[in-house]
């Protein structure tokens, strides 16, 4: 006698199955939209104001340590180098300018002490001159390194901006004369700045 099986019985099981097999993807689009209603949108970084201000209070020690190195060159004399009317004949340090970076020029001291025929054609002054680009920042090294005999007129820089400069170059050149200027000054050099035209 055949068995009959009541259809009460049978759907539950065809859909415990069905729910069964739903419950899974349900489950995991439950799950992804609970994370991406609980995820917070990401902080940007924060400077780590503590390291700026170490490296600041780094940089001012090593400026007042050049500082205190540079007042062993004897204040400038003005009669001296205001007389001086090119720098082709210029014989303390002199800077020049450019947008990257600077030319540091130094005239290094004459072997021959005798005041015969200085800046002529036998002993001219071009001849001793020697150039270093340098960076602005890494100017304190630069200076402190020129020894103390390079300073005829104490302790006084000429600035200048390089020749020939485009047009757009301009602004970033005199951004970069004014960094060299306020080196200096933080230093005690006084600044003699030089136009196209000769003194300023």
């Amino acid at each position: 006698m055949p068995r009959h099986f009541s259809s009460s019985h049978s759907r539950p099981s065809f859909l415990s199955h069905s729910l069964l097999r739903c419950s899974l993807p349900l489950s995991a689009l439950a799950l992804s939209l609970a994370l991406a209603g609980c995820s917070r949108p990401s902080i940007p970084s924060i400077p780590n104001v503590a390291e700026a201000n170490a490296l600041a209070a780094e940089h001012q020690q090593e400026t007042a340590l050049a500082r205190q190195q540079m007042e062993l060159i004897p204040p400038p004399s003005k009669t001296r180098y205001m007389a001086v009317k090119s720098l082709t004949l210029w014989e303390n340090p002199y800077i020049t300018v450019q947008g990257g970076m600077a030319t540091l020029h130094v005239v290094v001291a004459d072997a021959n002490t005798s005041n015969l025929g200085v800046g002529g054609m036998l002993r001219p002054i071009g001849a001793r001159r020697r150039d270093l680009n340098v960076r602005v920042s890494d100017l304190p090294t630069a200076l402190n390194a020129i020894p103390e005999n390079s300073w005829p007129y104490g302790r006084v820089v000429a600035v200048e901006e390089a020749h020939e400069v485009p047009v757009s170059a301009r602004p970033e050149v005199r951004r970069n004369v004014e960094s060299v200027i306020k080196t200096l000054s933080d230093l005690g050099v006084v600044v003699y700045e030089w136009s196209d035209n000769g003194r300023s």
